[in-house]
C-alpha cells in the first residue's frame, strides 16, 4: 500500500508541473543547443547536457508549480482548471506545492550557473542570468503582477518563454548571441501570444467568470480573432528571419531546408488563423491552439536538421 501511495504522490506532483508545457520548453533549449553546436562546430559535453536539460526542466516545472500555487483561488472556480492538484486538494495544504516549486527553482538556478564549470565562466553566468530572468518574468511579472490586472499580461509575461532557448544557446557558445541567439529565442516569444490567446478564446467564459482580463475575454470574438490572426502573421514573418542571418564571412547560418519548412508550416498557421477570423468559434480557436505547439516544434526541428545538412 505504501508503494502505491508513493507512486500516486509522485504522479500528482508531476501533474502539478504541467509537463506538456515544460516538455516543449526543454525541446526549444535542446534545439537551440544542437543548432548552435552544428552551426559553430562546437561540441557539447555530457556534463553540460545534463545541467542544461535538467536545469531547464526544473526551471520550467518550478514556474508552472509556483504559478499554480498563486492561481489556486481562481483555478478552483474555472471549469478548465478546477481539477488541478491544488484546487482538487490532492495536494494539501497548498504550501506543500509552494515549497516544491521553490526547491525546483533552486535546482534550476544551481544547474544553470553550474555551466560555469562545464563550459566557461561567462557561459554559466549568462545561463544562470537567463534562468533567473525567466523565473522572475513568469512568476512575478506575469502571474503576480499582470495576469489579473492587464490585458498585456501574456505579452510582457511572455519574455520568459524565450529563456530556455537562450540558455540552450549560451550553454554552447556566446558567438552570435545578440543576433542569432536572440532570434531563436524570439521564435518562442512571438509564438506565445497566438498560442495563449487561441486557448483563452476557446475558454473565454472561464476567464470572464474570474475577472482575469485576458485580451480574448475583454474584447469581442471578432476583435480577438483579428488580433490572433495579426499576431500569427507576425509570427510567421518573423520565423523567416533566421534564413537572412549570416556568419562574419557572409555565409548564411540557415539554408533552404529551414526556409521552406518555415514557409510551409507558416502558411498552414495563417490559414487556420484566418479561419478563426472567418468563423470566430470555440472549435476554430481550439484547432488553432492544438496546431500551435507542433508548429513551434517543427521550426526547431528544421533549425536542427538544417544546421546538420
Amino acid at each position: 500500500m505504501q508503494t502505491f501511495n508513493t507512486k500516486s504522490n509522485i504522479a500528482v506532483y508531476y501533474e502539478l508541473t504541467k509537463p506538456k508545457i515544460w516538455y516543449l520548453l526543454v525541446f526549444t533549449a535542446f534545439g537551440a543547443a544542437i543548432t548552435a553546436s552544428n552551426v559553430f562546430n562546437i561540441p557539447i559535453s555530457l556534463q553540460t547536457w545534463a545541467l542544461l536539460l535538467g536545469g531547464v526542466a526544473a526551471g520550467s516545472a518550478a514556474a508552472n508549480t509556483l504559478t499554480n500555487y498563486h492561481d489556486r483561488d481562481i483555478d478552483a472556480i474555472m471549469e478548465r482548471t478546477k481539477n488541478r492538484p491544488i484546487p482538487s486538494r490532492r495536494i494539501y495544504p497548498p504550501e506543500k506545492a509552494r515549497n516544491f516549486g521553490l526547491i525546483l527553482a533552486g535546482i534550476s538556478l544551481a544547474c544553470a550557473f553550474g555551466i560555469c564549470f562545464t563550459a566557461s565562466f561567462w557561459q554559466g553566468i549568462l545561463a544562470g542570468s537567463f534562468m533567473a530572468f525567466g523565473l522572475v518574468d513568469n512568476i512575478l511579472v506575469y502571474s503576480y503582477c499582470l495576469k489579473r490586472t492587464s490585458r498585456t499580461n501574456i505579452v510582457l509575461g511572455g519574455f520568459s518563454g524565450g529563456a530556455p532557448a537562450l540558455i540552450g544557446y549560451v550553454a554552447v557558445t556566446t558567438t552570435g548571441l545578440w543576433d542569432f541567439g536572440l532570434v531563436i529565442a524570439g521564435l518562442v516569444f512571438v509564438w506565445i501570444p497566438m498560442h495563449i490567446w487561441a486557448l483563452t478564446l476557446h475558454f473565454k467564459d472561464d476567464y470572464k467568470k474570474v475577472n482575469v482580463p485576458m485580451l480574448t475575454a475583454v474584447q469581442s470574438e471578432k476583435t480577438s480573432a483579428r488580433i490572433i490572426a495579426g499576431t500569427t502573421l507576425m509570427m510567421v514573418l518573423f520565423s523567416i528571419v533566421p534564413f537572412f542571418l549570416t556568419h562574419d564571412n557572409g555565409e548564411p547560418l540557415m539554408h533552404e531546408v529551414y526556409l521552406y519548412t518555415a514557409i510551409a508550416s507558416g502558411v498552414l498557421m495563417v490559414i487556420l488563423s484566418f479561419w478563426v477570423v472567418a468563423k470566430p468559434s470555440e472549435k476554430a480557436s481550439w484547432v488553432l491552439f492544438k496546431f500551435s505547439s507542433p508548429y513551434l516544434a517543427v521550426l526547431f526541428i528544421a533549425l536542427m536538421v538544417d544546421s546538420v545538412l
